[in-house]
C-alpha cells in the first residue's frame, strides 16, 4: 500500500517560507531562484558480540535558497522558520551571487550560469517504495533482532566475535522554484550488516567475513523476510569463514573471473559511475576527487567494453538508493543509456552542465545531502543490464577451466581518472574444469577500465541480477555523502590479472 508524506513534515510552514524567499529573490532581480526545505532523520545501532556498543538518532532540519543572479550562483541556508528569516536568506544568496560575479570578472572570465529547461512540475508528491517505516519500529525491537542474529554467529564453531550494525534514514524534501515547480518527497533507506571474526588460537592469525546483503531503499520488511534470506546467509557464514581460514593463498597470474553482483556493483561504481559524471569529465572535480578518462570529446566513440556491455543511469529503479521522484533542481527522475553495446553514449547531468554542453535537458542528477549544502551533480543508480536470455551463474562457472569466482566487496583502489584499478572481495572460490574447488585467500583483481570491461564475454540473465550499493559515496568540497545503488548480473571476464595481496604488501 503506497505511503503518504509524514504529516509532521507537512505541518511545517513549507510554502510560506518558500513564497517569502522566492518573492525576495525575484524582487532583487534573480534570473532563477529555488527553495529547498529538508528534514533528514538518521539513526544507527552498533553491536559487538551481541551487546550494544553505540547508537545515535539525529535530525538535520533547515532550508536553503539558491539563485542565479547576474549570471552567477548564489547560495545561503537557514534554520529560522519565519517568512522574514527566509527572505533574509534570499538576501544573502543574492549578495553571494554578486560577490561571485565580481570575482569571476576579476579573473577575466565571461562565463555565465545558465540552466537547461525543465517542464514545470506543480504540486507533485512522491514517496519511495517500502512497507514499514523503520522509525515506526521500536529501538528495542531493532536491538533485539541484531542481538539475536549476532548470537547465532557466536554460537557457531570458529566464530570468536560478531559485529552487527544497522543504519536507517528517512529523508523529507520540499522544493519550489520561480518557474512554478513544487515537489514534496519522502525516501526511506536502510543498511544492515553483520560480520563474523575468526581467530586461530595457536597462530593468532585472524580473518573476517560479512554479509553480502546490500543496503536498500526499503523499509523494516527487508529485515523480516522481504527481499533477502537472512536466515540462510547467517547459517552459511560461519562455515564459509572457517573454510577461508584454511584456504591456500592464490598464485598470481591471469585467470578467468566469474564476478558475482555482490562484488561487481563496486567495480561499476568506481570505473563507470564516477567516470561518467560529466562535471568530473569536464575537470570540475580535478582539485579534489579527480577527473575521468571518459572525456567529453569521446562521447559516441569511446570503446568502453565489449559489445555485451549495456549500462544505464537510472533515477527510477524501485528500491534504488539514488531513486527519486524529482532531483534538487526540480527535474523529474529518468532512465537513460550511458554505455550501449560497449560504446560511451551518455553522461550524468545536472541543469547547468546540461546547458553548458548542449544537452536539451538534465537527467536529474543534482543532489544535496543536507539543507546546509548546495546541490551538486551526484550519481544515479548506474547499472549493468542483464542479457534477456543470459546464462545462470552456475552455467558461467561451468564454462571456465581455470578461474576464480568472486563474491562480496571489500577493499578497492582506483586512480583519479577512474582508469587503473584493483579490487578485493569477501570470498574467492577456485574454479577447476567448470567446478568450484574451494576458497582462496589474498586475492585481488587488477586491470584498466577498458581492458576489464573489454574482456567481458558473458553477461548473466535476469535471474542473476541484484541491486547492490552503498550509503557513503563522497564528493565535492565541502564534502557531501550520497547513497547510491548499482544493479548488475553475474558476468564472466577472460584473462584478468590476479595479484596476491600478501606478496604485493611485502614488496
Amino acid at each position: 500500500m503506497p505511503h503518504s508524506i509524514d504529516e509532521s513534515f507537512l505541518a511545517l510552514p513549507l510554502r510560506a517560507l518558500a513564497d517569502a524567499a522566492l518573492a525576495r529573490a525575484r524582487a532583487l532581480g534573480a534570473e532563477h531562484a529555488d527553495f529547498r526545505f529538508e528534514r533528514v532523520r538518521s539513526a544507527a545501532w552498533r553491536l559487538r558480540d551481541a551487546r550494544l556498543a553505540g547508537s545515535s538518532d539525529t535530525t538535520d532540519l533547515g532550508y536553503a535558497v539558491r539563485v542565479v543572479h547576474g549570471g552567477s550562483w548564489g547560495f545561503a541556508s537557514g534554520v529560522d522558520l519565519t517568512p522574514d528569516a527566509a527572505a533574509a536568506v534570499a538576501d544573502r544568496a543574492v549578495a553571494m551571487a554578486k560577490l561571485s560575479a565580481e570575482v569571476i570578472a576579476a579573473a577575466g572570465s565571461d562565463e555565465r550560469v545558465e540552466l537547461a529547461d525543465e517542464p514545470v512540475h506543480a504540486d507533485r508528491t512522491w514517496v519511495s517504495s517500502y512497507e514499514t517505516d523503520p522509525f515506526d519500529v521500536s529501538d528495542t525491537e531493532k536491538r533485539e533482532l541484531l542481538a539475536e542474529w549476532s548470537s547465532r554467529l557466536l554460537a557457531a564453531d570458529g566464530v570468536a566475535h560478531a559485529d552487527a550494525s544497522l543504519l536507517t534514514v528517512r529523508e523529507n524534501k520540499f522544493y519550489a522554484d520561480t518557474a512554478g515547480t513544487t515537489t514534496t518527497q519522502q525516501r526511506i533507506r536502510l543498511h544492515p550488516q553483520l560480520t563474523a571474526v575468526a581467530v586461530d588460537p595457536v597462530s593468532g592469525e585472524f580473518d573476517s567475513m560479512r554479509t553480502i546483503a546490500p543496503p536498500v531503499g526499503r523499509g523494516w520488511e527487508y529485515l523480516t523476510g522481504t527481499g533477502w534470506d537472512w536466515d540462510a546467509e547467517l547459517a552459511e557464514l560461519p562455515s564459509l569463514l572457517a573454510e577461508k581460514m584454511r584456504a591456500p593463498s592464490v598464485e598470481a597470474g591471469a585467470y578467468d573471473l566469474v564476478v558475482d553482483p555482490s562484488n561487481l556493483w563496486l567495480t561499476i561504481h568506481e570505473s563507470i559511475g564516477h567516470a561518467t559524471e560529466l562535471d568530473r569529465a569536464l575537470g570540475y572535480e580535478a582539485a579534489y576527487a579527480g577527473t575521468s578518462f571518459a572525456t567529453f570529446d569521446r562521447l559516441g566513440e569511446l570503446r568502453y567494453g565489449s559489445e555485451l556491455m549495456n549500462v544505464t543511469g537510472d533515477r527510477t529503479a524501485e528500491h534504488g538508493l539514488s531513486t527519486i521522484g524529482y532531483d534538487d533542481e526540480g527535474v523529474a527522475g529518468q532512465s537513460w543509456d550511458l554505455v550501449r553495446d560497449g560504446v560511451l553514449v551518455g553522461y550524468q547531468l545536472d541543469r547547468r552542465i546540461a546547458r553548458l554542453t548542449g544537452f536539451e535537458r538534465s537527467n536529474g542528477c543534482a543532489y544535496a545531502d543536507s539543507p546546509g549544502h548546495v546541490p551538486v551533480q551526484r550519481m544515479a543508480n548506474v547499472s549493468l543490464r542483464p542479457a534477456p536470455d543470459g546464462p545462470s551463474t552456475e552455467e558461467m562457472i561451468g564454462g571456465v577451466e581455470r578461474g576464480i569466482y568472486v563474491v562480496g566487496d571489500r577493499s578497492w583502489s582506483i586512480d583519479m581518472q577512474r582508469y587503473n584499478f584493483q579490487f578485493t572481495g569477501q570470498r574467492f572460490f577456485r574454479i577447476e574444469n567448470g567446478r568450484l574447488a574451494g576458497q582462496l585467500r589474498d586475492v585481488a583483481y587488477q586491470a584498466t577500465t577498458t581492458d576489464f570491461w573489454g574482456s567481458m564475454t558473458a553477461v548473466g540473465g535476469p535471474q542473476t541480477y541484484v541491486l547492490g550499493g552503498a550509503f557513503n559515496c563522497g564528493k565535492a568540497q565541502p564534502g557531501q555523502v550520497a547513497a547510491v545503488s548499482h544493479g548488475c548480473p553475474s558476468a564472466l571476464f577472460r584473462g584478468v590479472n590476479i595479484l596476491n595481496t600478501t606478496q604485493e604488501a611485502g614488496r
